[in-house]
């Protein structure tokens, strides 16, 4: 993998901005179910219903990114995403004694979360040449996931000499952020551009939207459910989750780049609908192991679906550069990004609290059969896709 092949300045502090911001997302994604778990006694209608109120910034992006691009380019939104981030962190480390300022701090976490979401993948196609896309993406990914490890690596060891230090955790996700936003705040790509000045829907867009819609309940599922069948049915320990995304990430910086070459190379519909394929094998896994394998072969194999799904999550960047070929104005892209992340959070905000329901009364199993369902109807909706001949 030549992940910083022909590396310019640009791209070379993109990547190194990337890779800082990984590391605060690992840190907060491998140690949040256990810390509401272990802090604050969250059970898992806590934690569903939890995913409203963060959740609710991703519902806002579409206007929330809309009156930003009116006023700065996207290199000035990202830095000014990663102050809220590292606010939302240090917060969850040191002010949040009780529920009311958690939900407040995860609520700033997860807007600063959600802005970078819509304009990196904009960020980063300034940077790719034409039918080159899909790489250029995986190779930021693979720089992300090489922040993962570091903030993962540094969860793990703490964890395994001082302690489950969540203080110590947010500490080192805050500071990580502050450095990505220097980054981000030092890019030149797109200076030259003239501002956005309109929000975008269009109805040539629709399997966008749609596929927004299935990555929404697809990203809700897995990351509330999927860890919470770790640590709440088999109490896998912060240190045991963190180790997991440490080797999915340590995979993810191979696999991300080659992923994105294979998205170039097979094209956006076959690699989203084989993603659900995929998808619908991982939500078998986490409804039936325990039932179909004896212990510890399926906590084992739950560990191997862990690990592949935050793998598949790399195919996301198929959305962007299938965006990007179907985008009827370049202008378009990043406030289309945004829309997309509203609807996908339109979902997002309602499906845990079901799923959550659906947990208590009737047991996981049920909420990844709802899962599976909705992977068998976003295979077909995948197959839908197309792009213009000239860039097929």
């Amino acid at each position: 993998m030549k992940i910083f092949d022909r590396v310019t300045g640009d791209f070379r502090r993109m990547l190194l901005a990337t890779m800082f911001f990984g590391a605060t997302s690992g840190i907060f994604m491998s140690t949040l179910n256990n810390y509401l778990s272990e802090v604050h006694g969250f059970d898992a209608g806590n934690r569903g219903w939890l995913e409203f109120p963060r959740e609710l910034p991703g519902f806002l992006i579409f206007m929330v990114v809309g009156f930003l691009l009116m006023h700065m380019r996207e290199s000035r939104i990202a830095a000014l995403a990663m102050v809220s981030t590292a606010a939302g962190a240090l917060g969850l480390g040191y002010l949040s004694p009780g529920t009311a300022l958690l939900v407040v701090w995860i609520v700033v976490w997860s807007m600063g979360d959600h802005i970078i979401f819509a304009v990196e993948g904009p960020l980063g196609l300034k940077l790719a040449k034409k039918g080159g896309e899909g790489r250029r993406l995986g190779q930021l990914g693979g720089a992300r996931n090489m922040g993962v490890i570091l903030g993962v690596g540094s969860v793990w060891l703490l964890a395994r000499f001082v302690g489950d230090r969540y203080d110590l955790f947010y500490l080192i996700g805050g500071v990580s952020a502050m450095i990505a936003g220097v980054l981000y705040f030092r890019l030149n790509i797109g200076m030259q551009d003239a501002p956005s000045r309109r929000l975008v829907y269009r109805r040539e867009y629709h399997i966008f939207y749609a596929i927004s819609a299935l990555f929404g309940i697809r990203k809700q599922i897995f990351m509330v459910f999927g860890t919470w069948v770790l640590v709440s049915l088999h109490q896998v320990p912060v240190s045991t989750i963190a180790l997991l995304y440490f080797l999915a990430s340590a995979l993810g910086v191979l696999m991300r780049p080659l992923l994105g070459d294979v998205i170039d190379w097979l094209g956006e519909r076959k690699v989203l609908a084989a993603d659900e394929v995929m998808l619908l094998a991982v939500c078998m896994v986490y409804a039936f192991a325990s039932d179909v394998f004896a212990a510890p072969w399926d906590l084992r194999i739950l560990y191997g679906a862990y690990m592949l799904d935050h793998i598949l999550f790399a195919l996301r960047v198929a959305r962007t550069t299938y965006l990007k070929k179907i985008a009827l104005d370049p202008a378009d892209i990043t406030p289309t990004i945004s829309l997309g992340i509203t609807i996908d959070h339109v979902v997002a905000m309602t499906l845990p609290v079901l799923s959550g329901i659906i947990w208590e009364r009737y047991g996981h199993q049920w909420v990844f059969v709802l899962a599976g369902a909705i992977a068998v109807g976003g295979f077909f909706i995948c197959l839908r896709i197309r792009v213009p001949e000239q860039e097929a």
